[in-house]
């Protein structure tokens, strides 16, 4: 496994498939997360969240992955960030207030809406200065940093480097979904520095994950980065596959459309 890229803006991966195992509402919030339903994710959530500084984080990361995926709802999860960093005490709770907000940011900026790098990197950075290296959120952190690395600083060694600590902290830590994008951004890297086969091995690998876990909504844009290591008509399968399930998703992610034209069209 080695180095990234992406075949859209990256999807934001959590520890959906531990927490999900855990509680009978985790479950629910994952099943319709896993389906591009964020709202009714978050409003599950929305009782506890006024009062559990974590449950007000998970409701505030669900509405910044629907930003990434929609490029819209970006006020909802503003309120709902200020609402889980103004409930956090712990250093370990507010580190991981600014690792999202640090994403939010990073969404804002990738997908062309407005440029909030310097505040993504800041936040970041002020999550750096919280999270102890064994804290929970750590390997987020790195992937984000990676993200930033890549795509923000065109810092492509760097980036590599953080998705390779985030790859095994996630790995140490069982958090299958952060793999899966850790994978693939690794093989993004390699693709682009031309080494096919671990380009492909990546991208399988990602592909694999989202299928075993049953993220949904993360499976079109896994499809379509294997592709774009694969000959024809391997190639052309995936994409339609990529393209079938686009279309049955309503059109989520919304920056795959490009990718997948004519296909999606079809």
């Amino acid at each position: 496994m080695s180095r990234s890229g992406r075949s859209g803006p990256p999807g934001r991966p959590d520890t959906a498939d531990r927490e999900h195992a855990q509680h009978p509402r985790s479950i629910a919030v994952w099943r319709l997360r896993s389906r591009g339903c964020w709202d009714d994710a978050a409003g599950l959530l929305a009782p506890h969240a006024a009062h559990d500084p974590a449950v007000a984080l998970q409701r505030a990361a669900l509405l910044g992955e629907r930003c990434l995926f929609t490029a819209a709802g970006w006020s909802d999860a503003e309120d709902a960030l200020r609402a889980a960093e103004a409930l956090a005490t712990s250093d370990d709770e507010r580190g991981a207030a600014a690792c999202e907000r640090g994403h939010l940011a990073y969404a804002a900026t990738v997908l062309g809406v407005r440029d909030r790098a310097d505040e993504a990197r800041a936040a970041l950075g002020r999550a750096a200065a919280l999270l102890a290296p064994a804290a929970q959120g750590r390997p987020m952190l790195d992937f984000r940093r990676g993200l930033i690395a890549e795509h923000l600083a065109d810092s492509p060694q760097a980036a590599e480097a953080a998705y390779r600590r985030a790859h095994a902290g996630a790995t140490a830590q069982g958090d299958r979904l952060l793999c899966s994008f850790t994978y693939r951004h690794l093989a993004g890297l390699a693709l682009r520095d031309g080494e096919l086969a671990e380009a492909r091995h990546g991208f399988a690998e990602s592909l694999r994950i989202r299928e075993e876990l049953g993220y949904l909504v993360g499976t079109a844009p896994a499809l379509v980065a294997l592709a774009g290591a694969e000959p024809e008509p391997e190639a052309s399968r995936l994409r339609e596959e990529a393209a079938r399930l686009f279309r049955l998703l309503g059109g989520v992610p919304t920056w795959l459309a490009d990718q997948l034209a004519p296909e999606a069209a079809a």
